[in-house]
């Protein structure tokens, strides 16, 4: 049986999609988190059906912990942002709201839905038996040396884009990552770089497809949305697909690997996780 807030999330992305060609307002202005909840919905739905088993239907609190931690992750990248300006907002159709809304409120809402979005996608590709067969050919050994050292590329990836934004803005997404992956591996947490040991692709290779099949659509809407964000990308910028160039597409990968370091780096602040991580 399809769940009924997939059949209400088919629902959001059609009357979201639809109102690109008429634009009305509020509706248009706040297409974000009511295409992407519906998004959410509908593929949540879809993995329930294949698997029995679903965030919002098994874990409904873990999946508010993640839209919370999702808004506090983005806002973080706004705040890098600030240095790089390789994003920026603007309303096509001149459309205005109280500014204190558009920013706090929808912002908040429609960055609530990112990692949701993502792992959710993950969870999907997850499924998928046919990613079982990819494996290394042989393992790999994960010492300190190797830990320290993706600790300092965090740490540079983190400062150098603040310090030199206009020739090391790409880092930023790949400095969580770099950062706090090794930190989940050492606590025993789950980390991609763990899979250097055991083999086995599955988890990074279904990341990286939730990555690239997300970056996708959040390209897609945007382009024809009316509230929309553009790029100001220095030296790649060429060649757009949508609002965002080729090569920008590229970041889709790091940036879902990091969003997995951020969420298990965070169950390591917690005596009792297990209460509340999402077990991917």
């Amino acid at each position: 049986m399809f769940r009924k807030y997939g059949i209400a999330g088919i629902i959001l992305i059609l009357i979201a999609q639809v109102n690109f060609i008429f634009k009305i307002e509020p509706l248009a202005s706040w297409y974000f988190p009511v295409i992407w909840f519906g998004y959410i919905f509908t593929l949540d739905a879809i993995n329930y059906k294949l698997h029995r088993k679903s965030l919002i239907t098994n874990n409904f609190k873990k999946f508010i912990f993640l839209i919370i931690l999702s808004a506090a992750i983005w806002w973080t990248f706004e705040f890098f942002n600030v240095a790089v300006k390789n994003w920026s907002y603007f309303h096509a159709t001149g459309y205005s709201e109280p500014l204190w809304l558009r920013r706090y409120i929808f912002r908040t809402l429609a960055f609530g839905s990112v990692l949701p979005a993502i792992f959710i996608t993950f969870e999907f590709f997850k499924g998928i038996h046919f990613l079982d067969k990819f494996k290394l050919n042989k393992k790999h050994r994960i010492n300190k040396w190797f830990l320290n050292i993706m600790v300092i590329l965090g740490i540079l990836c983190i400062l150098l884009p603040l310090l030199l934004p206009k020739f090391t803005f790409p880092l930023i997404w790949l400095s969580f990552f770099f950062f706090l992956d090794p930190i989940n591996y050492l606590h025993k947490r789950p980390s991609i770089i763990s899979h250097l040991k055991d083999k086995r692709l599955k988890i990074p290779i279904a990341l990286i497809l939730a990555g690239l099949i997300c970056g996708f659509f959040w390209e897609f809407w945007n382009y024809w949305a009316a509230v929309k964000w553009s790029y100001n990308i220095p030296y790649v910028g060429f060649f757009k697909i949508f609002e965002m160039p080729i090569l920008g597409y590229l970041g889709y990968i790091p940036f879902a690997l990091e969003l997995y370091a951020m969420y298990y780096f965070i169950g390591t602040l917690r005596k009792e996780e297990k209460k509340f991580i999402f077990k991917l």
